[in-house]
């Protein structure tokens, strides 16, 4: 049973996933503003606030921590790291509307000191400073930001991502939750310099 709702949630997240690309990509866009779908990694699914604290644990996340949300939306991961793991955050998002929207919650909790926003394309961002980045993406997406990962984080960097897998890469830890309700959850995470698969 906790099977197949798993599945019946993936399904639906699925569904959602697809719609939500294919407006985008029809120009039926429901805001005011026109997006350059080009840049668009995935449809803005936000994660779930219980998520976003598994996620920032399992990658152990502390004060002396700086980390990068590729595609951070309205901001939340960041927001979460700073005001409960106390670590420095970035968030990068193409679409100006959520980072107007991250921008104004970052405001909110007070925390323009430790948490800034910034408009690019997440695959031309030089990520650096951080020492871990998260993800939400499409397992499609975190394929194409791998070369710029590999390039930019040093050894001991965490990768962790929900939902998606990083194909080619060694996960360090993965949780797989098929939840109680309908909806069940997958959190990778890989650090930099473990990450290689073995070749056969």
């Amino acid at each position: 049973m906790r099977l197949s709702k798993r599945i019946n949630a993936l399904h639906i997240a699925g569904i959602v996933f697809i719609i939500i690309f294919l407006v985008n990509l029809s120009g039926l866009d429901l805001s005011a503003q026109e997006k350059d779908c080009s840049k668009s990694l995935a449809p803005y699914v936000p994660s779930p606030y219980e998520i976003v604290e598994k996620m920032l644990e399992l990658a152990e996340v502390s004060e002396k921590d700086i980390v990068y949300d590729l595609g951070c939306g309205d901001g939340r991961i960041v927001i979460m790291a700073a005001e409960k793991f106390g670590a420095r955050g970035i968030g990068v998002d193409y679409d100006p509307e959520r980072v107007e929207e991250a921008r104004a919650n970052v405001k909110e909790k007070g925390l323009e000191d430790k948490v800034k926003i910034i408009l690019r394309d997440a695959m031309t961002v030089d990520v650096s400073p951080a020492t871990v980045v998260t993800l939400y993406l499409l397992e499609s997406s975190n394929v194409l930001l791998k070369p710029n990962l590999e390039k930019y984080l040093k050894p001991g960097s965490r990768v962790v991502s929900h939902e998606f897998d990083m194909p080619g890469w060694k996960a360090k830890k993965v949780i797989n939750d098929d939840g109680d309700d309908c909806y069940g959850y997958s959190i990778y995470l890989w650090v930099m310099g473990e990450h290689k698969e073995e070749s056969k």
